[in-house]
């Protein structure tokens, strides 16, 4: 006798909560990007103990660091491929181990090229899994309101990662050495792995649920029962876009000409060479490291404001005021000798830190659609992290040459000003193309 198929269990939240799922997802990418975004600029702290232990060139240095910059921006359109097909959770797990597997290898680093394998290459490429494509693909997945503010606090958890890490292990460093700071770091990595596992699902409807709405429902957004046959929570996919039609907008470009200049003046020139300047002009380590916590706190802080207001105003002249006011304390980083200085500065600098994703990544949704915002936005933070080689390479050799910063930060000023004006530039037009045909009589 055959008996009737029992039915499949809906699928739920692994841990039951009074919000909707989508904010401990938020929660989750947020350490997950915190911990590699911060773990890769850690080198910026060993230039100086590498030189002492080593007798390394400041260049040479620097070229792993800028060889990790461009990595970590390399495997994003790779990364954004994948977090399309497979989904973030897998992602996360394979970038995390690869992220551990290298910073245990440095551990027994003893010549230069092993530091580039290491730092730069295995450790670049394990980062560059959490990149900002990253935070885009989830704020997409998991938002349909409060995008702007999720793409928010995603990126100040890649940016303040890489602020606050800097002072921790300044601390760390000059107590145990660079060599068991790395176990520290490996320890950090583990624990994002494991809250990966636990609690990262792909998308809403793995679990139930719809993507966070505001307003009746908001909370719990389970998904309506479906039609026999259809699968739980289906929707249409959407249209895609290739890399192949987004090269043929000007908007396209114009992002990633934003985002070059915002990881060159960024990750490449501030991040890479903002701490040996302030070390080497007279600053004492704590002062430098209570800098740049600052810098971190404001970027927390400028990060979460421009994701607000990406919901709110036109993202275009949200990008110029940030890269005006980046742009003019470059300027003024110039003229900074005394400790009030040095903390204004990175009060105004750290404000617009990171301050740039959430409108570029409002400006990247709305032009090549939800379902390309992976692959798409992966092409536009490669831009990001080419710009930042170039520009720690550049620094590092105009120190060896000239013996001091000032040009690159001189050069840096006028290219947020060029940034600026690259953002009033955009005209986007929403270029993906309809499902499906267009009905008989309807207007184009």
């Amino acid at each position: 006798m055959n008996h009737p198929a029992s039915p499949q269990p809906k699928p739920r939240p692994p841990i039951p909560l009074p919000f909707h799922y989508a904010w401990l997802i938020v929660a989750v990418t947020f350490f997950a990007s915190f911990n590699g975004a911060g773990i890769r600029v850690v080198p910026t702290v060993l230039i100086h103990p590498l030189e002492a232990d080593f007798g390394w060139a400041r260049s040479a240095i620097t070229f792993g660091i800028s060889l990790n910059l461009l990595l970590y921006g390399a495997v994003a359109p790779v990364a954004g491929w994948f977090l399309d097909k497979i989904g973030p959770r897998r992602v996360m797990l394979t970038s995390l181990t690869m992220l551990c597997t290298g910073l245990v290898a440095t551990t027994f680093v003893t010549e230069l090229w092993q530091f580039w394998l290491t730092w730069g290459v295995l450790v670049g490429l394990g980062a560059g899994g959490m990149s900002g494509v990253l935070s885009a693909s989830v704020a997409h997945r998991w938002f349909n309101a409060r995008r702007g503010l999720a793409v928010g606090i995603l990126s100040s958890g890649s940016s303040t990662g890489q602020i606050v890490f800097i002072p921790f292990m300044l601390f760390v460093v000059a107590y145990v050495g660079w060599r068991m700071g790395s176990y520290v770091l490996v320890g950090c990595t583990a624990a994002a792995v494991a809250l990966v596992w636990l609690l990262m699902r792909d998308k809403p409807e793995d679990i139930g649920l719809e993507a966070y709405n505001e307003g009746p429902g908001a909370q719990t957004a389970p998904v309506a029962d479906k039609p026999a046959g259809e699968s739980e929570g289906a929707k249409p996919a959407g249209p895609v876009m290739g890399i192949k039609d987004a090269v043929k907008t000007p908007t396209f470009w114009l992002l990633c000409g934003v985002f070059s200049i915002c990881g060159g003046t960024a990750n490449g020139l501030i991040g890479t060479h903002l701490l040996p300047h302030a070390l080497e002009n007279g600053f004492d380590r704590l002062t430098v490291a209570s800098a740049i916590g600052l810098m971190g706190t404001m970027n927390i802080l400028g990060t979460l404001f421009s994701g607000w207001l990406a919901d709110r105003v036109d993202p275009r002249k949200l990008i110029a005021v940030v890269f005006t006011f980046r742009g003019l304390s470059l300027f003024y980083l110039l003229w900074v000798d005394t400790t009030f200085g040095l903390l204004a500065f990175t009060i105004v600098y750290g404000l617009d830190w990171f301050a740039t994703v959430p409108p570029v990544v409002m400006i990247a949704g709305q032009t090549f659609g939800k379902q390309s915002i992976g692959r798409i936005y992966g092409w536009i933070f490669l831009s990001h992290q080419i710009g930042g080689f170039a520009m720690a390479n550049a620094g590092g050799l105009l120190y060896d040459y000239v013996g001091n910063y000032e040009m690159a930060f001189f050069a840096g000023g006028w290219m947020g000003l060029m940034a600026a004006a690259f953002g009033l530039s955009i005209r986007p037009k929403k270029t993906v193309p309809p499902l499906g045909p267009t009905p008989a009589g309807a207007p184009a």
